[in-house]
């Protein structure tokens, strides 16, 4: 019963939930910071925070694409109102990211520039 519990309670990455202004403050602040959608493309096309990168979290090759960025950079991920990013930063954090933040209610709630397609 212990491993159970340690499984669902234990060992959880701990997400740095962050609002619209602290978001954007800390990644304009961080020198090596990438800013993350993982949105899909047509979300992306729609309305994005400039200069992000997109890799959509319901493809197939997600994590190797992930698996593929450098670990030592600072994450700021985001989707559209903070779910789907927070599943992808913890996925980013069990393979060996340290530095992960989520935009804690998505783009819906981003009050920074954005552009689009």
């Amino acid at each position: 019963m212990g491993s159970i519990m340690s499984f669902l309670f234990g060992n959880r990455p701990n997400v740095a939930n962050l609002d619209s202004d602290t978001f954007e403050k800390m990644f304009k602040e961080t020198p090596d910071s990438v800013i993350l959608d993982v949105r899909t493309k047509e979300e992306f096309d729609q309305a994005r925070i400039p200069d992000s990168i997109l890799i959509d979290i319901y493809k197939p090759d997600f994590l190797s694409q992930i698996e593929k960025l450098d670990r030592d950079k600072t994450y700021f991920v985001y989707c559209r109102s903070g779910s789907r990013s927070f599943n992808a930063a913890v996925q980013m954090l069990k393979i060996g990211f340290s530095k992960v933040f989520n935009l804690e209610n998505g783009i819906i709630d981003w009050f920074g520039p954005v552009e689009s397609n």
